[in-house]
């Protein structure tokens, strides 16, 4: 068994082979570029950082369309250019970037296989030089809705039968123990709890120690076995969207699920909320929901 498209996932040896490569623009895409980018990143690789470049700079919303032309441009990138995508946190981040790129309808993007933690974990090399590029006039299409899911619908969908909502936070997120994982402190949610009938399967389960993906075999069973199967409507939420773009990632593209959709606007969005249900503690998940 291989994964539904492999052509998205490349190794940090493939990287490595291809730093010269004028086709292809390495992207590091961080949440703390002072604690990540700037202290040593693969050589060429330009920075994404995730607030200031993947987030509209006034509404609680993903970049603007002018915004992604404008990064691109400034980065290099033309409708040639080969997009890897690598990053912090096992790539959550640069998970969340490939999300938004298929927002915009940019094809040509892949990801780094185990991220900024296996490039280091392997001694390959680092750099502090901050690249420049000419620029481009790349110009962006979309928005491809079909990639995401808002509120409105969020409210809809959770109560339909053949909906599965997949929350990827920690159990603890998930049961209301606690607001907010340890890294983010003050990124919360007035109520802690989860959407009602969500299952939890936290976004690390689907990878290795050194950061990998598990294997097509290994992520098959994970989410089969607590009734993800590729016939349901599947939507994905975390916090504020970066975890479940990854969980997304996963079953889109790894697994090949039809029918995935990220609720980005997540557990900040709907815990502050009045009146919006809430299910707290959660249900037992040891057994699979059934077909």
């Amino acid at each position: 068994m291989s994964y539904a498209h492999p052509e998205v996932l490349v190794s940090s040896d493939w990287v490595q082979q291809h730093l010269n490569d004028p086709k292809v623009r390495v992207v590091e895409v961080d949440y703390d570029p002072v604690a990540n980018y700037q202290l040593g990143h693969v050589p060429g690789a330009v920075l994404f950082d995730w607030k200031k470049d993947l987030n509209h700079p006034l509404e609680r919303d993903i970049l603007s369309k002018q915004q992604l032309e404008d990064l691109f441009a400034k980065s290099g990138i033309a409708h040639d250019t080969r997009i890897v995508l690598y990053g912090d946190f096992n790539n959550w981040f640069a998970a969340y970037a490939f999300w938004d790129l298929q927002y915009y309808g940019v094809k040509n993007v892949v990801l780094m296989n185990g991220g900024r933690k296996k490039w280091i974990d392997e001694d390959k090399p680092l750099t502090k030089d901050v690249p420049t590029y000419q620029r481009t006039g790349f110009k962006a299409s979309g928005p491809d809705e079909s990639v995401r899911v808002y509120f409105k619908q969020a409210l809809d969908l959770y109560q339909k039968p053949n909906v599965r909502l997949v929350d990827v936070r920690g159990p603890k997120e998930f049961t209301g123990e606690v607001l907010a994982p340890p890294e983010y402190p003050t990124e919360h949610a007035q109520r802690g709890g989860h959407i009602p009938g969500a299952i939890n399967i936290p976004w690390s389960q689907a990878v290795r120690e050194d950061g990998t993906f598990k294997s097509p075999e290994e992520l098959k069973k994970l989410y089969e076995d607590k009734g993800i199967i590729a016939s349901r409507d599947i939507v994905t939420y975390c916090r504020i969207g970066e975890r479940s773009s990854f969980t997304w990632f996963v079953l889109k593209y790894l697994l090949g699920y039809p029918s995935v959709r990220n609720y980005d606007g997540s557990w900040t969005e709907w815990g502050n909320l009045i009146r919006n249900p809430i299910e707290k503690p959660s249900p037992s998940i040891a057994q699979a929901v059934p077909a």
